[in-house]
């Protein structure tokens, strides 16, 4: 098993984080590894989507778990491998949020992904969540 976790806190709302969250399209705003992602339903668990990586093949995934401004969870199937996306989001007592995501690849070619998306995900995660914060501090879908 590979895993790699970020935190960060924001003075956004939960509300103003989850509608980032909630609206994929808006994914590659705040990810910038992130070409496309196309949902094919609701933001529900169960749902299935793509995600096109910036110079790297289509994944397709499924939102295993959400619960609504608290967390979700997307699963993509590798060849011989999981590749799990949690996303951890609560209010602070003062106000706004801190929000954590956890990415960890199982399977037998765990060190294979680990290597292959693994790094670039580590080196790319903190500045894509301090993106993300930003934008939703600004209350406002586009960039």
């Amino acid at each position: 098993m590979w895993t790699f976790e970020h935190t960060e806190t924001t003075t956004a709302t939960p509300s103003q984080v989850w509608r980032r969250y909630a609206d994929p399209t808006t994914w590659p705003e705040w990810d910038h590894e992130t070409e496309s992602v196309i949902l094919e339903g609701p933001f529900a668990a169960g749902t299935r989507g793509r995600l096109k990586p910036i110079g790297a093949p289509a994944v397709r995934f499924e939102l295993s778990t959400v619960l609504p401004q608290r967390q979700f969870t997307d699963v993509s199937r590798l060849p011989l491998a999981l590749m799990t996306f949690a996303h951890h989001l609560e209010p602070l007592p003062g106000g706004g949020s801190r929000f954590t995501h956890r990415i960890s690849i199982t399977g037998p070619l765990t060190f294979m992904f680990a290597r292959l998306i693994g790094r670039k995900v580590a080196v790319g995660l903190p500045e894509a969540m301090r993106r993300l914060a930003r934008l939703a501090e600004a209350g406002r879908v586009d960039d």
